[in-house]
């Protein structure tokens, strides 16, 4: 393992992130569903990679708040797998807003998600004494010389993919 390394992401950069926070704890039976369906679509997305995910981090913010670091491929292919009706994301989708519309759900669990579209130029990384984890998970591991050693060089460094290049 190279001591210091980057994130060789080339062109614009898909992050995710998605979670649920349980608002009830006795309300078991309406949020570990929701719990479970992100383990569930996450697995389903590592047997298909042609969907488009590349990388994800699990994260707890609080023993109330999960969320998950989603890296995809393109913002299309996020949109394609979030609308594809054989997807288990779209069953869950119908459940939770069922749910929601009946008010079942008001005050027992919360979910959110933030999508961002960055452009490069935008997003830098390093990493010392660590695989490939996050950004560099999802698009490779270069030594950090390749990029730059300072941050302000690796915001500058150009593949020729990123847009308007």
């Amino acid at each position: 393992m190279v001591s210091r390394t980057t994130a060789d992401a080339r062109g614009e950069v898909v992050v995710l992130l998605i979670g649920m926070r349980v608002n009830r704890f006795p309300a078991v039976r309406l949020w570990l569903p929701v719990l479970l369906g992100m383990f569930r679509m996450l697995r389903e997305l590592e047997k298909d990679p042609a969907r488009g995910l590349l990388a994800k981090v699990l994260l707890t913010a609080s023993p109330r708040t999960y969320y998950v670091v989603q890296y995809w491929e393109s913002k299309e292919k996020l949109y394609a797998y979030a609308t594809a009706p054989d997807a288990f994301h779209h069953k869950a989708w119908a459940r939770l807003n069922r749910l929601e519309r009946a008010g079942k759900l008001r005050g027992q669990v919360g979910i959110w998600h933030e999508t961002y579209v960055v452009p490069e130029g935008s997003y830098e990384a390093v990493y010392g004494d660590m695989p490939a984890f996050g950004l560099a998970a999802a698009h490779g591991q270069v030594p950090l010389e390749k990029r730059g050693r300072y941050a302000r060089d690796r915001f500058a460094y150009r593949s020729g993919k990123g847009a308007g290049v």
